[in-house]
């Protein structure tokens, strides 16, 4: 009972591309979310395809302030990561660490925004009904999304923060190059501002094909989920989140390691669509803002963690990137008992305190 709790105590911190979806989230009654829907009637993605009604989904907490002359000053957009939804960050290891009173992003001072990205929680997606008919969205229509909504629909002029998890963070910086000046601060966590190629893209492309080359998957109109490749799709997100550390503490057996892939594929396929995957671990297919990055003149405060498998420090990018920003700041957190692998980016305790001094910094 012990290794089993432990073991889904690591399920729980699960730092995969579905991380955030899997963790336990922070539970909706607990804080006063206020729900949110906004549709773009006719929004054209990038690529050209259009979509008659795009659905967009956000929580928030707190109130917007205006300042003397009128624009909103504390408004935080809070990202999550891929196959994620605007309850990620709800999760207690984030939210009741920082949302509290006196907390850095303390919900008596901000208004925070936890949107629903396009293709994941109940924002419009694939498994709405267009199935593999759906636009071929990627980071750069998530963003441009957001901003509709918040400008058009919610009436925010002005983002005091972006704070971005795994694909929020590359998000984030997709909205520093995009929106210049529109975000005071940006705060990306767990990732890189390169294109994603090597065995990040590699991962990503086989997790994908897993999908496609089963024969149940027909083309996107399966009758029902096509089990063998949507299981071997989440064994390869499982592998890509991992935490060598933890997971050896929390299955040092072979029989506690078995039983936690067992766990943790009954948990994943009971709640994913396969062509709802296909599409959000595609949409990063087009993402590279290296060449923008020097655009990026607000306030960066980038963390990664030392055992982020997706992201490994030993390829040396962030700490040559970050010279290509005239003021961003690059953290790497060491591997530690505290730390979850690529999951660091929602255990707020371990980044706090750089956040808070940074919230200071940028006043």
């Amino acid at each position: 009972m012990k290794c089993l709790a432990a073991l889904l105590s690591l399920v729980a911190f699960s730092g995969s591309l579905l991380g955030q979806a899997l963790a336990p989230k922070g539970a909706p009654q607990a804080w006063p979310t206020v729900d949110g829907t906004y549709t773009i009637n006719h929004f054209q993605f990038k690529d050209g395809e259009t979509i008659d009604r795009l659905r967009l989904h956000y929580l928030t907490l707190g109130t917007p302030h205006k300042d003397a002359a009128g624009h909103v000053d504390n408004a935080v957009l809070l990202l999550h990561g891929t196959g994620g939804d605007a309850h990620s960050l709800l999760n207690p290891v984030f939210s009741e660490v920082l949302f509290v009173p006196g907390g850095v992003l303390d919900i008596t001072k901000y208004f925070l925004i936890l949107p629903d990205d396009i293709g994941q929680g109940t924002s419009s997606k694939p498994s709405d009904g267009m199935h593999a008919k759906f636009p071929q969205y990627d980071y750069d229509d998530m963003v441009r999304s957001q901003y509709m909504m918040l400008t058009e629909g919610m009436k925010v002029d002005h983002l005091r923060l972006v704070l971005g998890t795994s694909m929020g963070c590359m998000q984030a910086f997709v909205w520093g190059e995009t929106y210049q000046g529109y975000a005071q601060a940006l705060a990306p966590f767990a990732c890189l501002p390169v294109e994603l190629a090597g065995r990040n893209r590699m991962m990503r492309y086989m997790t994908i094909s897993a999908i496609r080359n089963d024969p149940a998957w027909m083309g996107g109109e399966y009758k029902s989920e096509p089990v063998q490749g949507l299981r071997t799709a989440n064994e390869m997100l499982l592998v890509m989140g991992s935490s060598p550390l933890q997971m050896q503490k929390a299955a040092p057996t072979r029989a506690a390691a078995e039983a936690y892939v067992d766990k943790y594929l009954a948990g994943t396929m009971a709640r994913t669509d396969a062509n709802d995957m296909i599409y959000y671990v595609n949409a990063s297919r087009n993402y590279n803002p290296t060449p923008k990055l020097g655009t990026i003149t607000v306030p960066v405060l980038w963390i990664n963690s030392a055992d982020d498998y997706i992201n490994p420090p030993e390829l040396g990018i962030a700490e040559k990137m970050v010279h290509a920003m005239p003021r961003a700041k690059f953290i790497l957190i060491p591997t530690s008992d505290a730390t979850r692998g690529h999951g660091t980016h929602t255990v707020a305790a371990i980044w706090k305190d750089y956040l808070a001094a940074f919230m200071k910094e940028t006043e």
